[in-house]
């Protein structure tokens, strides 16, 4: 039996499968990560980036802590309060996001160019104004680093948490892969090294508020029903995981002296990790490495020496 087939036999790992399966579905999104052969796309096999986006469980916790960190924004979270249907469709946006994520990351450099510029061309007609008269345009540069940063941080203190231990060279070498997609996308002055981002959070803390808006879609978000078995413990889980992400600072704004819960679904998620890896080790990042020729077990270790070319 084949070691793939022996791993689908442990129930533990069949139940996570089909978790993340019904919650996030393949084949619905028309991104082919197989062809053209060996286009590396828009990082490589070569990046960090490729390893990072791997790890699901940081990625998906990963995810809602930047989301929770972008609710307080108050013309970030503008575009999203006035020009979506989160309210309706919370788990569709999330798919989409993933998607977008995966597809830029994995997909071919013609598919992740096609993906940035349909999200590009949806930013520029959202706009509008705040309650209190301020503009806003989802297409603001400053509002693009933002949204950016936020993720970033997320993707990678996910992936040190519920992944794997990375250098802090690493770490660096991250942050400037990944501000390739905002670039294109029009973000500008995008961090690009651990101290940039911290420097880049402290500039922007003036800017953020705990407000009706950002407490209405955090209620939201906090009652999501995901379409998987038991959809309330796998909800606390991911969302008290992707909390326990959240820089201090944030946990003060919250009014949250980062709960027992958050702890316990962090250490949780800690221990099932591996579970994960193997019950979802044939998805884009698998399929990217088979297109370009490396096996995906090359991504198991950081890569070494310069920075690809962008």
């Amino acid at each position: 039996m084949s070691e793939r087939l022996r791993s689908l036999a442990n129930p533990a790992v069949r139940q996570i499968r089909r978790w993340v399966l019904d919650a996030f579905p393949r084949g619905h999104s028309g991104i082919d990560y197989d062809r053209p052969l060996h286009d590396p796309g828009l990082f490589g096999p070569g990046s960090v980036t490729w390893r990072v986006h791997a790890e699901f469980p940081g990625m998906l916790s990963g995810g809602l802590c930047a989301l929770m960190l972008q609710t307080l924004h108050p013309r970030a979270l503008a575009g999203v309060y006035d020009h979506s249907n989160f309210r309706d469709d919370l788990v569709g946006r999330l798919r989409r996001t993933t998607n977008f994520i995966a597809g830029t990351t994995y997909a071919s450099a013609a598919q992740a160019g096609e993906l940035i510029e349909r999200v590009r061309r949806i930013h520029l007609q959202v706009a509008g104004r705040l309650p209190d008269g301020r503009a806003y345009s989802a297409s603001d540069p400053d509002l693009l680093t933002w949204v950016h940063v936020t993720e970033a941080y997320g993707f990678l203190q996910g992936c040190r948490h519920y992944g794997r231990d990375m250098p802090d060279a690493v770490a660096d070498r991250y942050y400037d892969e990944a501000r390739r997609v905002a670039e294109a996308l029009g973000a500008r002055d995008v961090p690009a090294s651990q101290a940039q981002v911290a420097a880049y959070f402290e500039s922007v803390r003036p800017q953020l508020r705990v407000d009706a808006r950002s407490r209405e879609v955090l209620a939201i978000l906090a009652a999501i029903r995901l379409p998987v078995p038991l959809p309330g413990l796998s909800r606390g889980l991911f969302l008290g995981a992707g909390a326990a992400l959240l820089p201090d600072w944030v946990g003060r704004m919250l009014g949250d002296a980062r709960p027992a819960r958050d702890a316990a679904s962090a250490a949780l998620m800690r221990r099932m990790a591996p579970l994960f890896r193997l019950a979802l080790d044939d998805g884009p990042a698998a399929r990217a490495c088979r297109r370009v020729g490396l096996p995906a077990s090359a991504l198991a270790e950081w890569p070494m020496g310069s920075h690809e070319p962008p």
